[in-house]
Formats: C-alpha cells, sequence, structure tokens
C-alpha cells in the first residue's frame, strides 16, 4: 500500500490495541485515567476538522506506554479519529518513518481527509529522551553479559518515572500539542 488512506482503513481500533496491553497495561491505564488535557486547550485543538491519526506502536514499549495515553486524551477532546498499526506486523509503513534509520516508536502520522500527510510526531518528546538518555547512559553495551540485568534495571526504573512523573506527561503533551497546531 502506498496511500494513507488505504493504511488508515487497514489499521486496528484503540480498543482493540488497549484490549492487548499486558506488561505495561497498569501504567499506560494509569496515565490514561489520570492525565487531562487543559480546559483552555481543548478549542484550539478541535480546529482540526477532518484530521485522523495514523498510530504505530506496540503494546511492549515503554515510550508508547507514556505517549499513547497522553495522545488518546488529546484526540478525544479535539474529535481525531485514530488507528493503530503494530509495529512488527507492518515494517513497510514502520520503514518510511524511521528514526536515525531505525525502527523506534512511537510514530504519530496526521492525515487530512485525502491521506495526505500534514505532519508526524514521535517517537519522544525531545525533554523525555534526555531523561531516558540519562538513565540508560551508565548500560553497558548489549555484548556484555552485564547488558541484562543493567537493561531490565534501566526500564523499571524509568517505567515508574513515566507512570508517576506528571512533569513528564506535561512534556510529552506540549511536544504532541505543539505539533498540531504548527501543521
Amino acid at each position: 500500500m502506498t496511500n494513507l488512506n488505504e493504511w488508515y482503513e487497514t489499521g486496528i481500533s484503540k480498543e482493540e490495541y488497549m484490549s492487548e496491553l499486558d506488561t505495561h497495561k497498569e501504567s499506560f491505564e494509569h496515565i490514561y485515567r489520570n492525565f487531562e488535557v487543559p480546559e483552555a486547550d481543548i478549542s484550539t485543538l478541535q480546529q482540526h476538522d477532518g484530521v485522523r491519526a495514523l498510530v504505530l506502536a506496540e503494546v511492549w514499549c515503554g515510550h508508547c506506554m507514556l505517549d499513547i495515553p497522553i495522545f488518546l486524551n488529546m484526540t478525544e477532546k479535539a474529535n481525531i479519529p485514530v488507528t493503530f498499526f503494530r509495529r512488527d506486523d507492518n515494517l513497510e509503513l514502520m520503514d518510511q518513518y524511521l528514526t536515525n534509520e531505525k525502527r523506534i516508536i512511537p510514530i504519530i502520522i496526521f492525515i487530512d481527509k485525502n491521506g495526505n500527510e500534514l505532519a508526524t510526531w514521535g517517537p519522544v518528546a525531545p525533554k523525555v529522551g534526555q531523561i531516558a538518555d540519562e538513565y540508560k547512559k551508565d548500560i553497558p553495551a548489549k555484548d556484555d553479559p552485564a547488558y541484562e540485568d543493567a537493561f531490565k534495571q534501566f526500564a523499571a526504573t524509568v517505567t515508574k518515572l513515566f507512570t508517576e512523573d506528571e512533569t513528564i506527561w506535561q512534556a510529552v503533551y506540549e511536544d504532541i500539542k505543539e505539533t498540531l497546531i504548527t501543521m
């Protein structure tokens, strides 16, 4: 498929995506229930009539656990329809949105009613990337025997931080909002 409208029609719903949550289910649902779009921003977000979004994500992804529930709150307030694509099952689409030649998610693709790409967002808000990089800097190389344990500790620490630190939620929100406002 080459047309983004065709892709949009083949995606899965928010409900189907959320029904597949496992490892990050509690954190995802916590953020989804507790993040609130500022009332003052709702009318601005609603000025995107006809805009739809395609989201490349995976339920096991820590950044998806953080970003997607915030994004879903925004799209619900803005009346932006969303369809999801599992990254690993949709490499043809994913490979059009590589980050540094890698398949890093989530990626959000905003399109108009004709399937024209208006903007993309992802895979991480800059502030969140800086925070994750700071925690990641002491992890040994993948071929190091200590890598697996160090990465598990990193993932646990960052998952807790992403789940509980509402200033991180706000950084994600502001970055996605900026993409919406400027398209």
